[in-house]
């Protein structure tokens, strides 16, 4: 299975949501790095590979990406977003269409071969239309907040399912966000000082913290 999160609006918790998710998978996982803050949510240093945006840029064939791919912990690996070295190149750049194609041909058939699933940390803002072609889930990752809300309803993506974030005070229910993005809350996942500090150290790899371990439990595949 391939799975995109994505948030219409910054700070909403996607790495945490994506990182946590293949972390707690019961089956070998992949994870997919579009933002470019997965190596230092997992304690990992800076690549020294190309990653996704090198690719993108090139003119290499999908099957070197299984080259980009770095150890993160048994059975669980990290396709970086690009080197420590690279410039900062966004997914949504215009004619990528094929290579995003691409990538999600390949994503499907490397689960399919190893019996893996594939977690897509997509960031900030509408993710490659021609990425979502290819994603069996597309999960907006939000907080109850009305202006991250207007943006997600605004934007071309359609979920299929939301995570959410939640935020004690705030006036918006799931029940709203339901009815706003025309699709469920598959989980809520409550911010709680232990998980921030794993999330500032770097351990989400090593430490994973139990409440959003267990709260995300029947979201992971």
């Amino acid at each position: 299975m391939v799975t995109l999160c994505w948030a219409a609006k910054g700070g909403s918790g996607t790495t945490v949501v994506a990182a946590s998710l293949a972390l707690n998978s019961s089956h070998p996982s992949l994870l997919v790095d579009l933002d470019g803050e997965l190596p230092a949510a997992l304690g990992l240093p800076e690549p020294d590979r190309p990653g996704v945006a090198d690719w993108l840029a090139s003119d290499a064939v999908a099957d070197q990406l299984a080259d980009l791919m770095i150890d993160v912990a048994p059975h669980r690996w990290l396709l970086p977003w690009r080197s420590g070295t690279s410039g900062a190149i966004r997914p949504g750049r215009p004619g990528d269409g094929d290579r995003w194609h691409d990538i999600g041909r390949w994503l499907h058939g490397w689960a399919d071969r190893w019996g893996c699933e594939i977690t897509i940390d997509g960031g900030t803002g509408d993710p490659p239309p021609a990425l979502v072609e290819h994603a069996d889930r597309v999960l907006l990752v939000t907080r109850p907040c009305y202006l991250s809300l207007r943006r997600a309803v605004r934007g071309p993506t359609r979920p299929t399912g939301v995570v959410l974030v939640d935020e004690p005070g705030r006036a918006l229910s799931r029940r709203d966000e339901e009815h706003a993005v025309g699709a469920p809350v598959e989980g809520t996942v409550s911010i709680h000082p232990e998980d921030a500090r794993a999330f500032d150290a770097g351990l989400l790899a090593t430490r994973l913290p139990r409440p959003i371990a267990r709260e995300l439990r029947l979201v992971a595949a």
